[in-house]
């Protein structure tokens, strides 16, 4: 089968033949029609992850497609099933996984990452009864790809860690996938959102997809006096719930200087170098500071059903599709600071 491969960190990622997977005992394989290119994949690749430990390696991890096989032991799917794989694949037996928190599983697996991934045309998830998502009748494959990374651990971040309320104010840092899925997500619940960028590009997206508010902000500004201090100014002292959607020291201190006293920080982009913190401020306006990580695959439900009703357009999140042919190029890009406004989809049967 063709896939997107890297020998090394950093290494040009090039497409080739490779092997055929094969599922499990307890797995599947799934034909890709749709997975994302996240920065997540971009993180992966330049080394940030500790998870990717061999070599060659593919990545990406945020996919739909159809089951093509199934392990022996699979109970729950056949194949010509269309799903969708959480980025978190969770073993189902750990304290975790009983306590119905998959998405920190202690023995979780993740596409892309702690094995190959799904920038090819076919991928094996693990533990298949547990980690498969049904797609409802009538969705888009491009749709449901984004719902496996990004849409759901926006809607998590806001719903179930932010405890997001109609009526409080969201501040959300940096509008990429994650940041713009959060805004639909938060003005969807009757929050009233601050989208915080960078781009005119990215904000015009926000401004789109119900934010209230869209402050641009400065590369590498001071967080207290820049994005923080415009986010309490138009929110008439702060956020209730902020989220750092990006993942940087910049972003992660201005999200942090946004909010109201007792306010609450969500971080969901990933830190690989750390972030100094004014925990001072944390201390003294008994701040929560919250992680998010994707969501259980059992979670989706209630996610779905607003999809279905047209609560919420992630359709509308998808700006571009490439095919593989496209993809070594598009992951090298997300090294600068521009990039491409909304979510990039891939599909394996193009060139």
């Amino acid at each position: 089968m063709r896939a997107v491969v890297y020998e090394g960190f950093g290494a040009d990622p090039e497409v080739r033949e490779v092997a055929e997977p094969v599922a499990s005992a307890e797995g599947a394989v799934i034909r890709v029609e749709a997975t994302g290119l996240c920065r997540s994949d971009w993180h992966g690749w330049m080394g940030h992850d500790d998870d990717i430990t061999a070599f060659p390696h593919v990545p990406g991890h945020e996919l739909s497609g159809v089951v093509e096989s199934v392990g022996a032991a699979v109970t729950g799917w056949r194949p010509g099933d269309r799903v969708l794989v959480p980025f978190i694949c969770a073993c189902g037996r750990c304290p975790q996984c009983a306590a119905g928190d998959q998405q920190v599983c202690e023995r979780q697996t993740q596409p892309g990452f702690t094995h190959w991934g799904s920038f090819a045309e076919r991928v094996a998830i693990g533990h298949a009864d547990v980690n498969l998502v049904r797609l409802p009748d009538g969705m888009a494959f491009a749709t449901a790809a984004s719902l496996g990374c990004r849409f759901a651990t926006a809607f998590r971040a806001v719903a179930a860690q932010g405890r997001t309320r109609p009526g409080e104010w969201v501040a959300v840092h940096g509008c990429g996938g994650v940041g713009l899925s959060a805004v639909m997500i938060s003005a969807a619940m009757g929050a009233r959102v601050v989208a915080v960028d960078v781009s005119p590009g990215a904000l015009e997206l926000a401004a789109r997809f119900g934010a209230a508010e869209c402050v641009r902000a400065e590369p590498q500004a001071d967080p207290a006096a820049g994005a923080g201090a415009r986010v309490r100014e138009l929110t008439g002292g702060g956020a209730h719930v902020s989220l750092d959607a990006l993942g940087s020291p910049v972003t992660s201190a201005a999200s942090i200087e946004s909010l109201r006293r007792r306010g609450r920080h969500v971080q969901v982009g990933l830190l690989p170098g750390g972030a100094a913190l004014p925990m001072g401020r944390v201390i003294a306006h008994e701040l929560e500071i919250l992680g998010s990580h994707g969501m259980a695959a059992h979670a989706y439900p209630p996610m779905l059903e607003m999809i279905t009703a047209g609560t919420l357009r992630p359709d509308l999140l998808v700006t571009r599709t490439i095919g593989l042919g496209e993809v070594p190029s598009a992951l090298k890009a997300l090294s600068g600071a521009g990039g491409v406004a909304g979510i990039t989809m891939i599909d394996p049967r193009l060139p």
